[in-house]
């Protein structure tokens, strides 16, 4: 996989806008030819930097932010979805959890992540009920490697990023680990395991963390396999208590979704500057069917589960990026489930997301249970 977020890349962009620069300096005087051909060359000149200069711009936004890992990420040619069958209403396929829970370990190899220090690794995953094949992030707590600690199961977060955006989202972009660590360090928060999956399965649609049949099962990617294979690699608990989801913008969305849908999975979850309607994404799937899109909408998906799930929901953004969305949602909850809705300014970004951070992670470290 050729990286978009890589120094070579970024270098070259460097050098070719040198270069652009130079060559008006070097040579517009020593065009030669007929006045056509003298106009030609010096408008390919100005062309070639203002195409060098807008590459550099992308290129060093996208190192900061990380909404592309490669060319296949950013082109949407990049084949993440082995299979997608018809998995059933609880994504299991038709097995019992106890059933999956007793499957053969998913033993994983990782490694450390450029860029961002040692603790944070990945490793590629491949999905064995979701037929999804792609990386997963995991950074580990300051307590996790402390022989005092060496015998403690410790609670976990997945992190679900936007649309684009890749996990690597929420540890360059948002800058979770760096943010959390000194607050689990002294307690503010408790030591969670962030595990950060990939989430752009079908080029750069959004696929809303649904299983659509024939398509793919992101739905069962993240709360089947990719759990299982932090149960299987890391001192963790596949126990919904001691599960949390957080996503921002479109993972805001998918992380209430998982949480609505799964509290057999998840107890709690953060959504910052999210939705309740799939089709406030432009690039949703599950929108282009206006009866998928219905069925979809969270209000909908609470308004149809059983009984009232088991969950605790964190809702926050601005009056009509997410802080709405959560009234409504907290309008229609029913004992046992939560929703605290959150008013917040500072746009639709990711250094608001990180500033609330703190805050969010201080709600989950009360509703996600330590093993």
């Amino acid at each position: 996989m050729t990286s978009l977020t890589g120094t070579p890349l970024f270098v070259t962009a460097i050098a070719l806008v040198v270069i652009a620069v130079l060559l008006p300096l070097l040579l517009w005087g020593k065009a030669r030819g007929p006045a056509v051909v003298r106009v030609a060359t010096r408008a390919l000149m100005v062309v070639f930097a203002q195409v060098t200069a807008i590459a550099l711009v992308f290129v060093a936004i996208n190192r900061e932010e990380h909404f592309y890992a490669s060319w296949g990420d950013l082109l949407g040619t990049g084949k993440y979805v082995t299979a997608a069958p018809d998995l059933g209403p609880d994504g299991l396929g038709g097995a019992k959890p106890a059933e999956v829970a007793r499957e053969p370990k998913v033993r994983q190899e990782f490694r450390p992540v450029d860029g961002l220090g040692g603790r944070v690794r990945t490793t590629e995953l491949d999905g064995k009920i979701s037929g999804v094949k792609g990386d997963v992030m995991v950074w580990l707590p300051p307590q996790y490697d402390d022989p005092a600690h060496k015998d403690r199961t410790f609670p976990v977060v997945e992190l679900i990023p936007g649309i684009p955006g890749t996990g690597k989202s929420w540890f360059q972009g948002l800058k979770a680990h760096e943010v959390l660590e000194p607050l689990m360090r002294n307690g503010t928060v408790q030591p969670f395991i962030l595990v950060s999956p990939r989430a752009m399965l079908l080029g750069n649609g959004d696929t809303g963390c649904a299983n659509i049949p024939g398509k793919v099962n992101a739905d069962s990617w993240f709360s089947v396999d990719v759990r299982k294979m932090v149960v299987d690699n890391f001192r963790a608990s596949d126990e919904a208590r001691t599960w949390g989801v957080a996503g921002y913008s479109a993972g805001a969305y998918c992380a209430a979704k998982l949480a609505i849908l799964h509290p057999d999975r998840y107890s709690a979850a953060v959504s910052l500057s999210g939705y309740n309607d799939p089709g406030q994404e432009p690039s949703s799937l599950v929108a282009k069917d206006p009866e998928l899109r219905r069925a979809h909408n969270l209000k909908e998906l609470l308004k149809a589960r059983p009984a009232p799930p088991a969950v605790a929901l964190w809702m926050s953004g601005a009056e009509h990026d997410g802080y709405l969305s959560g009234t409504d949602l907290k309008a229609l909850a029913r004992t046992p489930t939560t929703v605290h809705a959150e008013r917040i300014t500072g746009g639709h970004n990711l250094e608001a997301w990180s500033r609330q951070l703190p805050q969010t992670f201080g709600w989950l470290s009360r509703q996600v249970k330590t093993p």
